[in-house]
C-alpha cells in the first residue's frame, strides 16, 4: 500500500466492516507492571492488579536505554502516547536498519517536525489531551520495528501497532517526507478537523415518529442489500435522551446487534453532553452515528421508550448506501450495553481478592471473525464532602487527599483468540482513552477523532463521560473477543461514597455472533 493508503485507514470508517485476513492483528505495547503475570502451570494470574505503570519495558539495555516496542512486520505504530514524555531520545530502528530513521528527544516527537520550526503543524494527528500526548502519525515498516527510549526519556507510554500478514507491502517512512505524503498528511488532518461534515455514500431517507411512553416502535425498515453510512436524529428535549433506546436488527435477525440507551450510544452521558468524534457527535443540533453499518437482506431500526410517562416525536434521516459490494461478505456493526451484570456472573475469580480481580467486563464475543472499535464509558462517581480540608486546593494532591476520589487508573486489557496473556495491556483508564494524570484540576474536558471526555465537573465530584475509537488501530480477531477494563473502586466505597460504571462497547463482527 502506498502511504497514502495507509492513512486513510485514520479516517474510512466503511474499511472496518471488512472481515480481517489470516494473520491480520492489532496489539499495544506500553509500559504496564510487569509485575501483573500469567502461570501457566495453575492457569491463574498473579499480581493482576499491579499498578506500578511507569517504567515497564521489554528489556533494558547495559547504559540504561530501554526496549519499549519490538515487533516483527510488515506492520505499523498508528498510536504513540505518554503521559511525561522528556528529553531522553526516542530511537526508532526499521528493517535491521542499524540507524534509527527517527532520534529525537521523547518530547520533541510530539511537539516537532524534524527540520522545521517547532511546533508540530498537525492539529489533528498530534495532540494534547488534558495533559496525555498523542500522536496518531504512522510509522510502517516491513521487515522489523524497534523503539528504544533513552534514559530521561520520562515516564508511561503506548504504542499501539498492527501487524499485516505477511506479502503485505508497506510504504517506506521516509514517504513521509515527500511531497504527496505531506499534502496527504495534510489531508488526513483536515478530514479529520472535518469530522462529521464531509459526505457520506447514500441517499437520504427522513422519517417522524411519535414513541408513546412504555413503547416500542419501528421507525424505519427496508428490505434487500446495502449499508446504513449515516443515522441523524433531531429529539424533542434531553428527556428523549434519557428514556429511549435503540436497536438495530441485520438480515432478519430476531436478537437486536445494536441495543443500548440512546444518549449513551451516541456518546451522552446519558443526557446531552456536547461531542465531536469521527463516529459519533452530539450537538444541540441533533445527534450523529457515522459507524458503516452493512447487511444483505434488509434491516430495522426501532426506539423504545422506557418512561411510564411522556411520550416523544422524534425526527431522524438516515443514510442508506444501495451501491455497497458484495455485502453478505461483510461484518455486521454492533453496540452492547454493560452495567456489570455479567461480572456477576464470571464468579469469584473477578471478585475483590480473585486472581482476576479487578478486571471488569466490557464485552466477550463469541463465533466469528471481527473487529473490536472503541468504548463509551459513563462513571458515576461521588462522594460526601470532607468534613476536614486538604492543606492544598480543591482536594489535595498525591498521598495529601482529603477523600480519594479518583475513580479510574485501571488498565485496559483485551484478549484475542483465547490468548491467555492480553495483546493489550494499558497503563490506566485516562491512558487508554489519551488524557494523563487523571485530568485533575483543572479537568479541561476536551474532544478530537478518536477520543472525548465531555462530562466532568469541575469539582470531579459526580459524572464523566469518556470515549475512545480504534479506527485505524481497531483490533481484528478471528473467533473470539473479550475486553476489560479494571475497576479498583467498589460500586460503594468508603463513607457513602459511589462509583459505578456504564460502558457502551461498539465492535464489528460476523453474522451469527453470542456476545455476553
Amino acid at each position: 500500500m502506498t502511504y497514502r493508503e495507509l492513512l486513510q485507514r485514520l479516517t474510512d470508517l466503511r474499511l472496518l466492516a471488512v472481515p480481517p485476513l489470516s494473520g491480520e492483528r492489532s496489539g499495544n505495547m506500553s509500559s504496564f507492571d510487569r509485575a501483573s503475570q500469567y502461570d501457566p502451570a495453575s492457569d491463574t494470574y498473579r499480581c493482576w492488579g499491579a499498578n506500578d505503570d511507569g517504567t515497564g519495558c521489554i528489556r533494558k539495555l547495559d547504559d540504561g536505554t530501554i526496549v519499549a516496542f519490538e515487533q516483527e512486520g510488515p506492520g505499523v505504530i498508528w498510536r504513540i502516547w505518554s503521559a511525561l514524555p522528556e528529553q531522553g531520545h526516542i530511537r526508532v530502528y526499521i528493517d535491521e536498519n542499524p540507524v534509527p530513521v527517527i532520534d529525537v528527544p521523547f518530547i520533541d516527537w510530539f511537539e516537532r517536525e524534524p527540520g522545521e520550526v517547532p511546533p508540530l503543524n498537525y492539529s489533528e494527528l498530534s495532540m494534547r489531551l488534558s495533559r496525555g500526548r498523542n500522536s496518531m502519525i504512522p510509522i510502517p515498516y516491513q521487515k522489523s520495528c524497534r523503539v528504544e527510549l533513552a534514559p530521561g526519556w520520562g515516564a508511561y507510554y503506548q504504542f499501539t501497532y498492527t501487524q499485516f500478514p505477511e506479502g503485505t507491502v508497506m510504504p517506506d517512512y521516509s514517504d513521509r517526507f515527500t511531497r504527496d505524503g505531506r499534502f496527504a498528511l495534510a489531508e488526513t488532518d483536515r478530514l479529520l478537523y472535518d469530522r462529521g461534515e464531509t459526505p457520506l455514500p447514500g441517499r437520504p431517507v427522513s422519517v417522524s415518529r411519535s414513541i408513546p411512553a412504555g413503547e416500542q416502535v419501528e421507525v424505519l425498515s427496508c428490505s434487500g442489500s446495502g449499508a446504513v453510512s449515516e443515522i441523524r436524529m433531531q429529539l424533542p428535549c434531553e428527556a428523549a435522551l434519557k428514556a429511549l433506546e435503540i436497536e438495530l436488527f441485520w438480515d432478519g435477525e430476531c436478537t437486536p446487534s445494536v441495543s443500548c440507551p440512546l444518549g449513551e450510544f451516541f456518546g451522552g452521558a446519558p443526557g446531552y453532553a456536547r461531542v465531536r468524534t469521527l463516529p459519533l457527535s452530539m450537538e444541540r443540533g441533533g445527534l450523529s452515528c457515522r459507524f458503516y453499518m452493512p447487511f444483505s437482506q434488509g434491516m430495522r431500526l426501532c426506539l423504545r421508550n422506557t418512561g411510564s410517562e411522556e411520550g416523544f416525536t422524534i425526527q431522524m434521516t438516515v443514510l442508506l448506501d444501495t451501491q455497497v459490494q458484495d455485502p453478505e461478505h461483510l461484518l455486521r456493526f454492533h453496540a452492547r450495553h454493560e452495567t456489570g451484570d455479567s461480572l456477576r456472573e464470571l464468579g469469584t475469580r473477578f471478585a475483590p481478592g480473585g486472581d482476576r480481580w479487578p478486571d471488569w467486563p466490557c464485552l466477550v464475543t463469541d463465533g466469528g471473525a471481527g473487529r473490536f472499535v472503541g468504548l463509551h464509558m459513563n462513571i458515576e462517581n461521588t462522594w460526601p464532602e470532607p468534613e476536614k480540608q486538604a492543606d492544598t486546593w480543591w482536594y489535595g494532591q498525591w498521598d495529601r487527599k482529603s477523600v480519594d476520589w479518583w475513580w479510574g487508573e485501571g488498565d485496559e486489557k483485551f484478549f484475542v483468540d483465547h490468548e491467555k496473556f492480553p495483546s493489550t495491556f494499558g497503563t490506566g483508564s485516562e491512558d487508554y482513552i489519551g488524557y494523563a494524570w487523571a485530568a485533575e484540576p483543572p479537568f479541561a474536558r476536551f474532544d478530537s477523532s478518536f477520543a472525548a471526555m465531555n462530562a466532568m465537573p469541575v469539582h470531579g465530584n459526580g459524572h464523566t463521560s469518556v470515549m475512545r475509537f480504534q479506527i485505524a488501530d481497531n483490533v481484528p480477531f478471528q473467533n473470539h473477543f473479550e475486553a476489560y477494563m479494571e475497576k479498583y473502586k467498589e460500586d460503594h466505597w468508603e463513607h457513602g461514597g459511589i462509583c459505578t460504571y456504564s460502558v457502551i462497547a461498539y465492535w464489528y463482527q460476523a453474522p451469527e455472533n453470542t456476545s455476553k
